[in-house]
């Protein structure tokens, strides 16, 4: 016990609960649970105080330290990201200088992607800035025959996925803060994340071209942080740069390469193969696009990559001007066509001697998501009494998602009618929206039951809800709504029906037919689409459509069902609203059982 209870932890003045979690390498269900029964309600994505965030990590045998203390320590125990870990392994004698990784982050509204627009045009020549019509989350600049790879994608929440997953992305990362507006909320949560990263900060004074702009404010705001500047004795260099008046570019890009000389940013060309899927998306004449940047090793066109529960042979890469290439060495972003699904912002990608050994990894991460599901018992309504006779509960928690504010007073007034008897409904959050991520994550801390009246669960949310065991009920008529939450506490509820998806599917081309409905020509690319089954249409997230799929075609053939990578064409019942890019969504309704 004196072991565990001398371990030290360096913590920020603000940390969000997701990245606390991550620093003590626990569920984020724990924090958001401990937090609970100190009378705090949070989300994962909120930013709690060093003082709360102390007596949590306490609790779980951890002496908190601030920042501050650790840097004067120059403690460097911190938790290295996987990718970093994997490049440790190489022999450092075969360690080579690589171009920095550069990542932007500041308050909104200071110029962030105005700055990333003048690096880019500034460094590109005239005639080749229309030909960048690509764009693949990361591009690279050059300065002095020497090169910089950035980030295109502005915003901590963004950098702070993936840190979550165990990459990095960044080497450097330049805080925008705007010398009329200073450091404002979103500023100081911007150097708690490069921080909590152990990456060196600096600043881009941006907007010095405006008349009301004190630089000397802000400098003395940025010394209250933490960022003291290197003219008054400090480390961080400061920059002043005007973003839309192209002032500074190439003074920030010598600090970047600066810093970068004075860091051990390094790699083994010739090693393993590892980086950082940046983004992806599915594009509807490619197929799943993913961008890559490479941080060891040299990725091949026809390498076998897996990353996350993707993997696949690449068959062709671009680099950011959308030019193809063979290869892509240390620090070089490529966009890749080849891999099977879509990879998360953030997965660690490595390559594999074989498809067939890329199928053996992601079926055993896939066992290990499902076997973490079936531990994360559900809590539903049917199971309710007789865990209640059973002494596992004595409340019912309830999180309502309704359609309008107009419903949310009635239907809590109809709940507050509901005679209870000895179990308690508890309606933790109420709130008009659809069902988001936030809400499962707090209704899986608090084992709680997620009652929605004319709204939606969105994708994430659903899968989010299957991973975490968290009911999600939706109601289109408020007494069948009450009418279930008696029953369940009166122990009579049948079992619910849910539903199981078993595959999508891309629309890649819509077809009418001579009885004057259409038909989408699709391609399966996850599980299988059934014609027995129902059917969700999403467009851009959200759902435009539930029903019955009509008819499932393969070439003039009807078919019963069609596998991932197969083509098919599909009807969907009494609907032709149907568009090029929109996602199907195949399901069944089953019987929920009592496990």
């Amino acid at each position: 016990m004196s072991d565990q209870t001398n371990k030290r932890l360096e913590l920020p003045a603000m940390i969000t609960v997701r990245e606390l979690a991550q620093k003590l390498n626990v569920s984020a269900i724990n924090i958001i649970r401990k937090l609970m029964e100190n009378g705090m309600m949070v989300t994962i994505n909120q930013s709690i105080d060093f003082d709360t965030a102390a007596i949590v990590a306490s609790e779980m045998g951890y002496e908190a330290i601030p920042e501050k203390v650790a840097e004067e320590e120059e403690k460097e125990t911190g938790e290295l990201p996987l990718w970093r870990k994997l490049i440790a392994q190489e022999d450092p004698n075969s360690l080579i200088p690589r171009p920095p990784v550069v990542t932007i982050l500041g308050h909104v509204d200071h110029g962030k992607t105005t700055l990333l627009d003048a690096i880019r045009n500034t460094n590109v020549a005239a005639g080749e800035v229309g030909g960048i019509t690509q764009h693949i989350g990361a591009y690279q600049v050059e300065l002095k025959g020497r090169q910089i790879t950035f980030l295109d994608t502005p915003g901590h929440a963004a950098f702070t996925a993936m840190r979550a997953r165990g990459a990095q992305g960044a080497d450097i990362v330049v805080l925008v803060v705007a010398a009329d507006d200073g450091v404002m909320p979103q500023t100081k949560e911007a150097i708690a994340h490069a921080r909590a990263a152990r990456v060196p900060i600096i600043v881009a004074l941006n907007k010095i071209d405006k008349p009301n702009a004190n630089p000397d404010r802000v400098k003395q705001q940025l010394s209250e942080n933490g960022l003291v500047p290197d003219e008054w004795g400090g480390n961080t260099f400061i920059v002043p740069v005007s973003a839309k008046q192209r002032q500074g570019i190439e003074d920030l890009l010598e600090t970047i390469l600066l810093v970068a000389d004075n860091s051990e940013i390094r790699a083994n060309p010739k090693g393993k193969v590892i980086g950082t899927v940046i983004e992806a998306e599915l594009d509807k004449s490619k197929g799943p696009v993913a961008t890559l940047l490479v941080q060891n090793g040299t990725l091949k066109v026809g390498d076998v990559v897996v990353a996350g529960l993707a993997y696949g042979r690449l068959r062709a890469m671009f680099d950011f001007r959308g030019r193809p290439v063979q290869k892509a060495g240390p620090s070089v972003p490529v966009s890749v066509m080849g891999l099977n699904d879509l990879p998360r912002a953030g997965d660690i990608f490595q390559v594999l001697a074989s498809e067939k050994e890329a199928r053996q990894v992601v079926l055993e991460r896939q066992e290990a998501a499902k076997q973490q599901a079936v531990a994360q018992k559900k809590m539903t309504l049917e199971e309710l009494f007789s865990r209640f006779k059973a002494g596992e509960t004595k409340e019912l928690n309830l999180i309502l998602k309704v359609d309008v504010q107009g419903s949310l007073e009635p239907i809590l007034n109809e709940i507050n009618r509901i005679p209870t008897g000895e179990i308690k409904i508890n309606v933790l959050y109420a709130e008009t929206g659809n069902v988001s991520e936030n809400d499962v994550m707090l209704a899986s801390a608090s084992r709680a039951i997620i009652v929605g009246f004319n709204v939606q669960a969105d994708a994430t949310a659903r899968r989010l809800a299957e991973t975490e065991g968290v009911s999600i009920r939706l109601y289109e008529i408020i007494y069948r709504l009450t009418e279930d939450l008696e029953k369940a506490l009166k122990g009579m509820l049948e079992p619910e029906q849910v539903e199981k998806i078993i595959g999508r599917a891309n629309v890649l081309a819509v077809f009418n037919i001579s009885k004057g409905g259409k038909v989408a020509g699709c391609r399966v690319v996850q599980g299988e689409v059934r014609r027995n089954a129902k059917a969700r249409l999403l467009r851009n997230g959200e759902v435009v459509y539930e029903g019955d799929i009509a008819s499932l075609k393969h070439e003039k053939e009807d078919v019963r069902e069609m596998r991932e990578g197969f083509e098919c064409g599909i009807g969907l019942r009494n609907f032709n609203d149907i568009q090029v890019g929109d996602v199907i969504e195949c399901y069944l309704l089953e019987k929920m059982t009592k496990d």
